[in-house]
């Protein structure tokens, strides 16, 4: 699925960025960038991560996302979806203009049985 196609078709919250699912964010992993916002030790514990995720503690991310490009297609990722919508919130009032948040999280992926990446490990499950 093409890149905008992704954002034009996410679910519009009222905050200013949208929700996409987990299969969608597996599927686009190659042309979006994605930031996991969770801690190291919740990047590669059990629930591991997205392959191809950056990881960019929420404490962090502030400072680091000044530096981005406000144009890029940013899905952003945590747990259960809380971190990373107030991450997305964060972006979105920087004036970053196409924010996505995977909604229910590394949870909700790990439902759908899709492939992750533990960094400790260096496997993909």
């Amino acid at each position: 699925m093409p890149t905008i196609d992704l954002f034009d078709h996410a679910l519009p919250r009222i905050a200013g960025y949208r929700d996409v699912s987990p299969e969608a964010t597996y599927g686009a992993r190659a042309q979006i960038r994605l930031i996991d916002v969770r801690e190291p030790h919740e990047f590669d514990g059990d629930l591991g991560h997205v392959p191809g995720a950056e990881l960019v503690p929420l404490h962090t991310f502030g400072a680091l996302a000044r530096h981005w490009d406000r144009e890029t297609d940013v899905i952003l990722i945590c747990r259960s979806g809380g971190r990373s919508g107030r991450a997305a919130e964060m972006l979105v009032a920087a004036g970053f203009r196409r924010v996505m948040n995977m909604a229910g999280g590394m949870l909700a992926y790990s439902a759908q049985q899709l492939p992750v990446e533990r960094r400790a490990t260096g496997a993909t499950a």
